[in-house]
């Protein structure tokens, strides 16, 4: 299953148990209909935190250490 489409079943999950929730932060991959989806269907915004392709090495991009380690225990 590719990544995009089980964020879908994700965030639908995600909506079921915790109602309070109104932003996710996701890489690049998940940029595109998952965006209105998400906003359209669950009621989630979905911010995808970019990375630019000018940057050498590593450099910590706001948020993106926080969507890392997010999906690390799933």
């Amino acid at each position: 299953m590719q990544d995009r489409d089980g964020a879908i079943r994700l965030l639908a999950a995600l909506r079921a148990r915790f109602s309070t929730i109104s932003l996710v932060w996701a890489d690049g991959g998940y940029a595109g209909r998952l965006i209105d989806w998400s906003k359209w269907v669950v009621s989630l915004t979905v911010q995808v935190v970019k990375r630019t392709d000018d940057v050498k090495g590593f450099k910590v991009l706001p948020r993106r250490w926080v969507v890392e380690r997010t999906f690390a225990w799933i």
